[in-house]
């Protein structure tokens, strides 16, 4: 691994920049709760995990080197983020002004870790960031990845829950009010489905990596 600091400065850079992990867990935690924010995180950086497995074992590389499984993966991504829009708009056919069913923490979970698992844009940073740090005399490639892929994570992480835990007070004191909740479900299910425009025109293919 070379220049530890400077990978530490940059990644901590790059994770504060607000970006579509933060605004979703944010969504989250305002309409469900801190809990849900968190667990929110929590999946959310179970998925990065799973791509700092991918790149280390050489697959981001095959998926951003085919046209066809980088499309696919975006498009399933944004296709699960309107499918989270159309149930979140669905949802409030209950007593004008109740608040929504609170989902479990389990669910939370794994919606996060979905999300952030069929992001192309994940593949292609790690693709496009990590080797820049990794020093080829220092010992085997795929294990410095996996070292500053977990370094990315765990700062991910903690950014994540600053999201999470600030949104998540906010969310409790606008749940107290009537208008809000009568409007909590379109302003969550517009968020999801702006999250889901992104995926599905985050870049036309492996040509633009």
């Amino acid at each position: 691994m070379t220049h530890p600091l400077l990978f530490l400065l940059a990644v901590t850079t790059l994770v504060a920049i607000p970006g579509p992990n933060h605004l979703y867990i944010t969504a989250r935690a305002v309409a469900d709760g801190r809990r849900a924010g968190i667990a929110s995180a929590l999946g959310v950086e179970s998925g990065t995990l799973v791509h700092v497995a991918a790149a280390a074992a050489g697959l981001s590389a095959l998926i951003a080197a085919s046209a066809t499984a980088f499309d696919v993966l975006r498009y399933a991504g944004a296709a699960y983020l309107v499918y989270l829009a159309v149930r979140t708009l669905r949802g409030g056919d209950g007593e004008e002004g109740a608040a929504p069913a609170a989902k479990s923490l389990r669910r939370v979970y794994l919606d996060g870790f979905l999300i952030n698992l069929f992001n192309p844009k994940v593949v292609l940073f790690f693709l496009a960031f990590l080797p820049q740090f990794v020093d080829r005399d220092a010992g085997a490639v795929p294990a410095q990845i996996v070292v500053l892929g977990a370094v990315t994570a765990l700062i991910g992480l903690l950014s994540d829950l600053v999201y999470a835990v600030g949104a998540g007070s906010i969310g409790a004191w606008l749940r107290a009010r009537p208008r809000f909740l009568r409007r909590q479900r379109y302003a969550t299910g517009a968020i999801y489905l702006g999250l889901g425009a992104v995926a599905a025109f985050a870049g036309t293919g492996p040509r633009r990596v």
